[in-house]
């Protein structure tokens, strides 16, 4: 993380405790975008194996957040942070939440093609676009936590709109399938459920994007639009 962006305390040991949950956050995150990346490739190739393997690595991400939790509790009892410090470790605890949800969005996508093996599927091209163009933004919304970037959450921040479009693009197809072919409907079902996960997968990644702002520069930016933003930061 960009050390200017975190208060010089004159315990080193605190320093040294707020880096480490940081890390701790980057690590964690870095597993639930590789979670959220098999999961969609898993989709494309039909990969059972790879299933498996996401509903084994859950636990993981699960450890992960009650780990954080724990210390973050630990810090606020021991440290009693304020001003900016109690700001981060509130946006770590309102971060990792998030993305344990992302992390369960990819099991239940493994569990789901699991449970619909060797069944007729709808095309998924498109979902699998979308699904990189979460992966995307997950990253870059890491990358901008990592150096608590408030510009580059901005511009994750816009990138909903187009996961947005993309899954109303998604909703006409699947419709269409089911027309042609009602018998596909139970199937189509699961798909649109996955389509929705990975809508709300954008909407998870814009909360984080608004725990950076709210920590370096103290405003809540929950539901406001884009544009707003940038008039309340200004």
């Amino acid at each position: 993380m960009d050390k200017q962006n975190l208060n010089k305390h004159i315990s080193g040991q605190f320093n040294a405790e707020l880096e480490g949950v940081l890390n701790q956050v980057l690590v964690m995150g870095g597993l639930v975008e590789q979670q959220l990346n098999d999961a969609i490739t898993a989709i494309h190739d039909q990969n059972m194996d790879l299933a498996r393997q996401i509903v084994a690595n859950d636990h993981r991400v699960n450890a992960l957040e009650v780990q954080i939790d724990e210390e973050c509790t630990r810090i606020i009892a021991k440290r009693q942070p304020a001003a900016s410090d109690l700001r981060l470790v509130l946006a770590i605890i309102k971060t990792i939440t998030d993305l344990e949800r992302i992390g369960d969005v990819a099991k239940r996508i493994g569990m789901m093609l699991l449970d619909n093996a060797n069944k007729k599927q709808p095309p998924l091209v498109s979902m699998e676009n979308m699904g990189r163009r979460t992966v995307r933004m997950l990253h870059e919304s890491l990358d901008a936590f990592a150096r608590m970037d408030v510009e580059a959450a901005i511009e994750v921040h816009k990138e909903d709109d187009k996961v947005d479009r993309e899954y109303e693009s998604i909703i006409r197809e699947l419709m269409t399938f089911m027309m042609e072919d009602p018998r596909s409907i139970p199937h189509v079902l699961n798909v649109l459920w996955c389509a929705r996960s990975l809508e709300r997968v954008g909407d998870r990644v814009q909360h984080i994007c608004e725990y950076i702002i709210y920590f370096v520069k103290g405003k809540d930016v929950r539901h406001t639009s884009d544009e707003d933003i940038h008039s309340m930061l200004d």
